[in-house]
């Protein structure tokens, strides 16, 4: 389900937009900031009702990648790429690759000061693709010796704040019992899925696709229907799909202790942030609860430990939820202040630095 929002400021340092030549795509490729160095974020293939909405969320995505990977403590700037197809168009195998083809042209055109990986609706396989054209690409297939799927490390750094949100709204961390909806099962909705009702959660599961059904079958989960799934009580609501779910409307109706989950923007507008602190929810910012994906892509381009010592890092994520918590608590702010606070503390750092070289 895709939510038209108004278009961001526009803070970007560069922003491509082509017509690929040889898939005829509308593509784009927004660089928010490079302070920290080369941006990183992932390629996404999604269906947009008009060409503007696809800039938009290229903008809101790049800009949310520079507070993630800012708050993670990457070495890395914030950008996102944008291959967007129309109402009702599918994409053939040979189309699907030469719109990819053209995606890391568009890449190579800012000459590494962006990198791109797999994203909603795209693949480690086309980013295989994407490496025909440029080298800017990370998170290639492992049997090519790859970083492989990123969404196991995310699902493991949701899988941490879950933990330390459950602990300030519900007394542990432990999931046994809890009630938690997660709305979407896609790669990481779905791990997050399995691993809860393994553990022993109450869990209530949809997603806009009918077939994720089964899933709910399979894990003895409960189903709610699609546009409703925040009417059900629960201890976390886990927004897991596309952005801009949390509307005005459905914070007033939502019937949880706590938002934590992995969707990217799941405010429609900021102000939401607020508005769930004044019905007493919790909100655990998304840009740092879904940070593991890039930053285990990040650690392994730059061959910055071993797997098992990135795999410490992500779930280190849990702890800096806690600390953003503490944080907004002591300040009385909201979470998502404290973390942008975070965030801006370390791009002021890195502004100092560069303008000192």
């Amino acid at each position: 389900m895709t939510h038209t929002l108004p278009l961001p400021d526009f803070t970007h340092e560069r922003v491509e937009v082509i017509t690929g030549r040889r898939s005829g795509l509308f593509i784009t490729v927004a660089l928010h900031s490079s302070v920290l160095g080369s941006a990183l974020g992932g390629a996404r293939l999604w269906t947009y009702p008009h060409w503007s909405d696809a800039l938009g969320d290229a903008l809101r995505l790049s800009a949310a990648m520079t507070l993630k990977n800012a708050a993670a403590g990457l070495d890395a700037g914030g950008g996102k790429s944008v291959i967007a197809l129309g109402p009702g168009e599918t994409l053939d195998h040979e189309r699907r690759r030469a719109a990819f083809l053209d995606l890391g042209d568009a890449v190579e055109s800012l000459h590494g000061l962006y990198r791109t990986a797999e994203d909603v609706g795209s693949t480690t396989e086309d980013m295989l693709v994407v490496s025909e054209r440029t080298e800017h690409v990370v998170g290639l297939p492992d049997a090519v010796g790859g970083s492989g799927e990123p969404a196991g490390p995310t699902s493991l750094g949701v899988y941490e704040s879950l933990r330390a949100t459950l602990e300030r709204v519900a007394g542990s961390g432990g999931v046994a019992g809890r009630r938690i909806t997660i709305s979407g099962l896609g790669q990481v909705g779905g791990r997050l899925a399995v691993r809860l009702a393994a553990e022993g959660a109450a869990l209530t599961i949809t997603d806009v696709n009918p077939a994720k059904r089964d899933l709910a079958l399979d894990l003895g989960a409960a189903w709610a229907v699609p546009g409703e799934e925040h009417l059900v009580p629960a201890d976390v609501f886990v927004p897991a799909g596309i952005g801009g779910l949390l509307t005005d409307d459905v914070i007033d109706a939502l019937d949880a202790k706590a938002v934590c989950g992995p969707a990217n923007n799941p405010l429609a507008d900021r102000s939401g942030a607020a508005r769930l602190a004044g019905r007493g929810i919790l909100y655990a910012p998304d840009f740092v609860v879904n940070a593991g994906g890039v930053i285990y892509l990040d650690l392994e381009a730059k061959h910055l430990g071993s797997r098992g010592e990135i795999m410490e890092r992500v779930a280190a994520i849990g702890d800096t939820v806690r600390r953003i918590f503490d944080e907004a608590e002591a300040r009385g702010v909201t979470p998502l202040e404290a973390a942008e606070g975070l965030a801006a503390e370390r791009l002021g750092r890195g502004a100092r630095e560069h303008s000192l070289a």
